[in-house]
Order: C-alpha cells, then structure tokens, then sequence
C-alpha cells in the first residue's frame, strides 16, 4: 500500500533539492565576486580606486599563478586557490543550480540584497558593456558624456553593492 502518489512524491523531491540548493549556497564558503579598480587620470595625477571616476579606465586585477624557477612547480596564493575551489564547487552543484562558475559567485555575493537592488544591479550588468563601447566608439564632441554616463552607472552599481 503507497502512502504518497507519486505526483506528491516528485513534487517533494523538488522541494527537497530546492532546499538542499538554497543551503548549499548559504552555507558555500565566501566567493565574492572581485571589486573592479579603476585607473583615474586628474589634473595630471593618477590615482587608483575602488570608486570610479569621470573618463576611468577598468585595470583587470586578475590574480595571476607565478611559477617556482627551481622546481618549476605553479605558486598558487589563497586567493587563487580559493578561487579554484569555489569554481569546482559551482561544478560540482551546476545540475542543481543552473549556475555556472561565474554567476553563482555573483548570485552568492546579491543574495542578500533587497529584489528592486538585484533587479537593477541585473540591469546594470547589461548596461555596463553598451556603455564602455559607447565611450570608446565615441566622436571627441560626445566623449565627455558618454564619459560621465558610464560613471553614473559604474558609480549606481557600487552604491549598490552588485
């Protein structure tokens, strides 16, 4: 004698992985996605930061694997093996997911965030890019605005906290 259909029991199973997913990704070790830095140029003087400014350009701050010259082995700092370990656990629960290595340290780092901030943070993220590529295809005449509204979103997008 069944106790439960198997339509309850398929649905049960859905909520069951849904609630090992959702522990999963609470409880995954920090995998904050990387804060941009920005080469700022002003009156001559450039400085490097976190916030962006007017006419900034993007520094990738990739961390790099250096080798050792007497063994030939790869040196791997913590945040390059963190790194690696968090990718091959965005591997390892992509079924459950559906998140691939780069998105699910962008969802882990927002989780917290209010839905309007996500739902602009996911505007931002495919506004950003037109934005850089309009500054750079811009004629001398619409650099400065372009310039300055990339720097509005770049600037939305770290009060956000995306």
């Amino acid at each position: 004698m069944r106790l439960l259909s198997t339509s309850r029991n398929a649905g049960g199973r859905n909520l069951q992985r849904s609630l090992i997913l959702l522990a999963l990704v609470c409880c995954a070790a920090p995998a904050f996605a990387q804060k941009s830095v920005y080469r700022c140029e002003t009156a001559g003087r450039v400085s490097y930061s976190d916030a962006p400014c007017v006419g900034a350009t993007e520094i990738d701050t990739t961390p790099t694997q250096g080798m050792d010259k007497m063994t030939g082995k790869s040196r791997k700092g913590n945040d390059v093996q963190r790194a690696e370990r968090n990718a091959a656990f965005a591997e390892a629960i992509q079924p459950l997911s559906g998140m691939n290595a780069d998105e699910l340290p962008v969802y882990q780092h927002r989780f917290k965030l209010s839905p309007a901030d996500k739902l602009e943070c996911a505007r931002l993220d495919n506004r950003l890019p037109a934005l850089k590529q309009a500054v750079q295809a811009a004629a001398a005449s619409d650099l400065a605005q372009a310039e300055v509204d990339l720097y509005k979103a770049r600037n939305r997008f770290n009060d956000l906290n995306c």
